[in-house]
């Protein structure tokens, strides 16, 4: 396979829409986070590249004709040069609506992540280490927080896809735009279902929940082995 459609967007910009849309329009399998976290491999791979070191993107998206969402949107450059006869679509939403759907969702995940169970499990500490690395350091500095840096970053990466991709080449497109326009740009008919509307927050936010009521979990065990201890002890 080779990369056929490159997402230049950051996550939370209705990717999870559009890699559902494009693999109904027949161009996928579309890699997006959630490969990362099914496929230790691919973690490896985009840790290396946060990390700096080389990686050869042939391999990374051997199985895929396209690609949305961070990790693979912190490459978009990377990936254009790479596969140069690829199309480019930026997912586009408001700048200040991205953000706050951002710090009330994945940017929660990995403080929520459980040390214990990071030490139990090498994959999940390594897909912890890429998405601070690639999304929270190398893309926004580590200054998420400071919310005019963040959503200035938002615009500036669109003005950037901008004047790096050539215009025949890129759409900028709204999930609330639809089928029509990504059609068009694709050469394909447009099918008779509506556009996909996933909309992961609630889900995300969860998730995040599990993960904070299981930092506990340690404490409730030790609770319990102590009580029953001391119950033994008494008989």
């Amino acid at each position: 396979m080779t990369l056929k459609i490159i997402g230049a967007a950051p996550g939370r910009t209705g990717t999870v829409s559009l890699m559902t849309a494009l693999e109904h329009l027949g161009f996928g399998p579309c890699h997006h986070m959630k490969a990362c976290i099914e496929k230790p491999q691919q973690t490896k791979w985009f840790l290396a590249a946060a990390n700096g070191q080389p990686v050869d993107w042939h391999e990374v998206f051997e199985h895929y004709h396209s690609a949305v969402d961070w990790p693979a949107s912190a490459y978009y450059k990377a990936l254009f040069e790479t596969f140069p006869d690829a199309l480019v679509i930026f997912s586009d939403r408001p700048a200040e609506a991205w953000y706050d759907s951002v710090a009330s969702t994945i940017y929660q995940v990995v403080p929520s992540l459980p040390k214990w169970l990071r030490r139990i499990v090498p994959h999940l500490d390594r897909w912890g280490q890429m998405v601070e690395k690639t999304i929270w350091q190398n893309e926004l500095s580590g200054r998420f927080e400071e919310r005019t840096f963040a959503v200035q970053f938002f615009e500036n990466r669109l003005s950037e896809v901008q004047s790096v991709i050539p215009p025949e080449q890129l759409l900028v497109h709204s999930a609330t735009e639809g089928w029509e326009p990504l059609c068009r740009f694709l050469d394909v008919a447009i099918p008779d279902i509506p556009y996909p509307r996933a909309n992961e927050a609630a889900r995300i936010q969860r998730a995040i929940k599990v993960l904070k009521a299981l930092n506990y979990f340690p404490g409730v065990v030790a609770i319990a082995v102590v009580i029953a201890a001391v119950a033994l002890s008494a008989l």
